[in-house]
């Protein structure tokens, strides 16, 4: 008789939506009012077979609402990661259930963490599963058979919502409460998920030399990095009182065309003088900011494409190599 292969995945559960339990059919909004986190071990039990011939091996993290998580938890679930990879080489791919409101930043930072030979993706819920129309069931489902694809091992981190595969680099959430809350602007999503649990891929991702070459073995601490925001009218009391808080790199979030506002750049020179680095981007959606020689002239790094939140991911581990201002310029512009 021939016994059914079945991939092992790891599934980490980290709390947020995925976990919660609501009060009522269609408590879609403060259902966290409840206070009932489920166990990944119990939820999985619960939910009973999510997608044919996978078997799910429950790891325990923490609960933490997504707004709660710091980059001490990232460094924490990283290294939970690397050790649960290596002390089980039958496991074939990692799914982490996590909170929607910083997915996307946890999934950057692991995707320039880590170093798998294996699936990674991270899915959420935007219903908790005892509600009605609570997308718990199938986005677990849909993260289960992307993680477990051969091509995702060349993807990195990957984000599984709303049954699409987006690369850890490109994806927003653009929704607060809609199902389909997340989107990866102007790039689109690398795969689809059908009703069979089947990935059809439309497009691979390019080769990264920065991907995984940040290395946190001994650090005890990220550096501290922060995001000043551009609008009208802005001045430097908020760059400056960064500076004074102990930032090592500030994210200029500019306006539009990728410029701050016209009252934050005396204080953006102070800051460079003081040695912090900054990083000039852009709040708009579709941006890109390019080496320019107004940057340059105040020793203002260009921040490509990247939005301001993922740069300050990328800002943090690449401080810990201490690379010089060419070198991570072009960190920046090549991640």
């Amino acid at each position: 008789m021939t016994t059914q292969y079945s991939p092992k995945v790891a599934v980490i559960g980290t709390g947020g939506t995925f976990a919660m339990q609501a009060r009522d059919p269609f408590d879609w909004v403060e259902y966290s009012e409840s206070g009932v986190v489920l166990p990944i071990d119990h939820l999985l039990e619960q939910l009973g077979e999510v997608a044919p011939h996978i078997e799910c091996v429950p790891v325990p993290f923490r609960a933490l609402g997504s707004t709660a998580i710091t980059p001490a938890d990232w460094l924490e679930l990283a290294r939970l990661i690397e050790r649960t990879a290596s002390e089980r080489p039958d496991i074939e791919g990692f799914v982490i259930t996590h909170g929607t409101a910083t997915m996307e930043e946890t999934a950057y930072f692991l995707d320039l963490a880590l170093n798998l030979d294996v699936g990674l993706v991270l899915t959420g819920a935007q219903r908790p599963v005892n509600t009605a129309g609570s997308d718990v069931l199938g986005n677990l489902r849909a993260a289960l058979a992307v993680a477990t694809c051969a091509q995702a091992k060349a993807c990195g981190a990957l984000v599984v919502m709303d049954n699409k595969a987006y690369a850890a680099r490109d994806v927003s959430k653009s929704s607060s409460f809609d199902l389909n809350a997340f989107e990866a602007i102007p790039y689109g999503p690398l795969a689809q998920v059908d009703a069979l649990a089947h990935v059809h891929w439309r497009r691979c991702l390019p080769d990264n030399g920065w991907h995984a070459q940040f290395r946190f073995e001994g650090v005890s601490a990220l550096a501290r990095v922060d995001i000043a925001t551009s609008y009208a009218g802005a001045d430097g009391a908020v760059i400056d009182a960064l500076v004074a808080a102990g930032s090592k790199a500030i994210v200029s979030a500019g306006l539009a065309p990728g410029r701050p506002a016209a009252g934050e750049v005396a204080a953006i020179r102070r800051a460079t003088a003081a040695g912090v680095v900054v990083v000039q981007a852009s709040r708009a959606v579709r941006a890109i900011v390019p080496r320019q020689a107004f940057l340059q002239r105040d020793g203002v790094l260009a921040g490509g494409d990247l939005s301001p939140h993922k740069l300050r991911i990328l800002l943090m581990l690449a401080l810990t190599r201490n690379l010089p201002a060419s070198q991570l310029q072009d960190c920046i512009l090549g991640a």
